[in-house]
């Protein structure tokens, strides 16, 4: 079993940042895939980026390229998502989620383990 913990949402004005974490704990390995998504009322949730434990490669959603930059902390197994230039369409609930295997994919039906979300909105 692995448990998610995520914190560092809040309300921040256009154009500003934020930094989530996602504190892992328990069963976790060198080959979990750390993802994170976001859903906001009535719509899917949704993939925004990811990372290999193992080699740290990353993939993002063309929606936050540029923007979104995931990082990892091994030592602590923590995944923080830094969040520069944010807009209101970034306003949602942010979830960090976990997979006991590769490759990193988007689908969230692919991974088993998910924190209990933080809201992030964001004030034109």
């Amino acid at each position: 079993q692995v448990q998610l913990v995520e914190s560092g949402g809040g309300l921040v004005q256009a154009g500003g940042s934020l930094r989530l974490s996602c504190a892992a704990s328990g069963r976790t390995a060198s080959s979990y895939t750390m993802a994170w998504f976001r859903q906001s009322p009535g719509k899917e949730r949704e993939f925004v980026g990811g990372i290999l434990w193992s080699g740290g490669r990353t993939d993002y959603a063309d929606f936050v390229k540029g923007r979104f930059t995931i990082s990892r902390d091994n030592a602590k197994n923590t995944v923080y998502l830094q969040m520069n230039g944010l807009k209101p369409e970034d306003t949602a609930v942010y979830y960090c989620a976990a997979r006991g295997s590769r490759p990193l994919v988007a689908d969230p039906r692919m991974y088993g383990y998910w924190g209990q979300g933080t809201q992030v909105t964001v004030s034109s």
